[in-house]
Parts: C-alpha cells; sequence; structure tokens
C-alpha cells in the first residue's frame, strides 16, 4: 500500500504555492563521511524510501529506511573508504553492506583467474555524478559513471537511480559497455541485504518460480527451510542457487507479518536468470542476501568451465536494472 497522493497532486501544489521548494517533499543532503571522506548522498522522499547513496563505493545504496523502519542490514565494519587491493579475499574486509552492493564486473564470487573476491565494482568511485529532482514526477534521480580501468579492456557502466516520493519505489538502471577491442568476461550480481528487523521473527522468503541447489555441503540443510530466518547460532554461511525457471519474471519478497513491512525487488530474468541466496546466522550477521545475478557465485573459473560465463564483446552495451519496492501490508 502506497499513499493516495501521485505526482500530478504535488505539481498541482507547486503551481499553486503551496510548495516553498522541493524540499518540501523531495530532500537532498550531499556530505562527506568521516573519517574516510567519502561521499554521501541522502536522499528523503515523502512516503517514500529514505535512501542513502554512497558516490564512492560505486553509487551503491547503504541504509534506507521506509514509515520508519530499516530495510537494509548494515554490518559493522560500516560505511568504510574502498580499498585499491582487492586481491584474494579482501574485498570481504571492507564490506558494510548496505541495501545494494554490486558485484562484478569481471568476477562474481570466489577469488578466480587473477581476480579477487566480487570484483572491483564496489570499490570504484562514481564519476560525473549528477543529482535532479522533479516535481513533475515526484522523484529524485541520481546518475554517475563508474569506470573499470584497472585492466584492458576498459569496462564502464552508466548507473541511474530514481526514488519516488509517496511510494515506496527505487528503480535502478545500468548499461555496462566494453570499451575495449577484445571480449571480456563480465559476470554481475546485485547483492541486496536484509537484516534486523526485517529478516527476524515472522520474516518470510518468496521468489519466483525456481529451481534451488546448494552451493557446498554445508549449505544443504538449508535447501528446505531457505524461507524463513534461521536461529542465530555459530556456524558456516550457507548459499543456496536458485535457478528461474521457463522465462518467468524475476522477483523476490521479503515480508515480515509482525512488522507489517514487505519488500519486493522486481527484474529481467532474461538478464538475471539466477537468484543466489546468501545466508549467514552467526551473532552479529544474522544476514540474508538476495542476490540477482547473471552468474553463480564461485567465480569466474567456475562458470567458463561451465559455458556459461557471461561475456562482453568489443563495443557491446548490456542493460540490466532493479527495481525495489517497500509496502506496508495489509
Amino acid at each position: 500500500m502506497s499513499l493516495s497522493i501521485d505526482a500530478e497532486t504535488f505539481r498541482a501544489a507547486s503551481l499553486s504555492g503551496a510548495l516553498p521548494n522541493e524540499d518540501a517533499i523531495l530532500q537532498v543532503r550531499e556530505s562527506r563521511v568521516e573519517p574516510s571522506d567519502m561521499r554521501a548522498v541522502d536522499i528523503t522522499p515523502f512516503g517514500g524510501i529514505a535512501t542513502r547513496l554512497l558516490p564512492d563505493r560505486g553509487l551503491d545504496i547503504g541504509s534506507a529506511w521506509f514509515n520508519g523502519v530499516p530495510l537494509a542490514w548494515v554490518s559493522a565494519t560500516g560505511e568504510s573508504a574502498p580499498l585499491d587491493d582487492l586481491d584474494g579475499m579482501a574485498w570481504g574486509r571492507a564490506f558494510g553492506g548496505g541495501l545494494l552492493v554490486t558485484c562484478g564486473l569481471r568476477n562474481v564470487g570466489a577469488p578466480s583467474e587473477g581476480h579477487g573476491l566480487h570484483g572491483t565494482f564496489a570499490h570504484l568511485p562514481a564519476q560525473n555524478v549528477v543529482v535532479t529532482r522533479s516535481l513533475d514526477d515526484a522523484v529524485v534521480t541520481i546518475t554517475g559513471l563508474i569506470v573499470d580501468d584497472r585492466q584492458e579492456p576498459m569496462l564502464e557502466v552508466h548507473r541511474r537511480i530514481t526514488v519516488a516520493a509517496a511510494t515506496g519505489r527505487i528503480d535502478l538502471e545500468d548499461v555496462a559497455t566494453n570499451l575495449g577491442s577484445g571480449p571480456e568476461g563480465a559476470p554481475l550480481l546485485y547483492h541486496c541485504n536484509f537484516g534486523f528487523p526485517v529478516w527476524s521473527g515472522a520474516a518470510r522468503l518468496e521468489l519466483t518460480r525456481v529451481s534451488t541447489a546448494a552451493r557446498d555441503a554445508a549449505s544443504e540443510d538449508m535447501l528446505n527451510a531457505w524461507q524463513t530466518p534461521p536461529p542465530v547460532s555459530v556456524g558456516p554461511e550457507r548459499v543456496l542457487e536458485h535457478t528461474i525457471e521457463n522465462g518467468e519474471p524475476g522477483w523476490a519478497r521479503v515480508s515480515n507479518k509482525d512488522l507489517g513491512i514487505g519488500v519486493t525487488l522486481r527484474w529481467d530474468s532474461g538478464a538475471l536468470p539466477i537468484v543466489n541466496q546468501w545466508l549467514d546466522p552467526n551473532p552479529g550477521m544474522a544476514v540474508l542476501g538476495v542476490e540477482p545475478s547473471n552468474c553463480r557465485t564461485r567465480g569466474r573459473a567456475y562458470d567458463r568451465a561451465q559455458g556459461v560465463l557471461p561475456m562482453l564483446d568489443p563495443g557491446e552495451a548490456r542493460t540490466t536494472g532493479l527495481t525495489i519496492e517497500a509496502t506496508t501490508l495489509d
């Protein structure tokens, strides 16, 4: 359920003089994170998702709130600075969580073929960041360019994020382009993270029609229990691999009837046919990752051996996107 106020109402209020400026319904504040001096952009839309964007971390989404409820899992690491050295498992040392962390563009998952865990995307600064507000559409739009030039061929992503007022909706669109003269592996995963209070108590995860497999033996105990939060306990992380069947639309929903909140993710399953699910029940974690992707999380060598490593040809542009929508439950 969203508020019964549409963009036309805001437009009429603005024209009538009832709204002194855009801040009345679409507040935007830019700041610096201490002590890392990273950029941050906080968007507070009337009736929407209060969203914190981190331009120096790939223009990803950090914390997010809806109706006073925190939606995102945020790790104890917090908003740390991007790393220059991403060899091996280093990526994990600066994993602050957040509603969306982008993994790729050359590797997702385990270190592979000389690429570190989850690639470089979330440690690249967005260039040419532009924030615009529109009372006509009752949205804030932020755009930026993410360039991975640490090796050849150079890859770039044009990212657009739109945060709406009067409805709990965020739309993300990425256009990734290979600027080199040769093909390049380009796996991509949208790492959406939920924790307390959304992923606790009466929480439930639903997915589009999928077939499900455990990534490893340690994950097999969750094959029939992946829809609800496991008890907080010391143990290994679990990862399940859900493959969308028969071209079904891509969607996932995390709902919690105790909170009266639901969060739905939607995407094009033709571009992102896999949902990797990450569960870490350890104390201090208790986290759920819902991860629409075009790859597994076993590293690019695994996907290459299976003949399914996503590739970008020279000059090729690939569009992917994700919609995040928070609602109150009836």
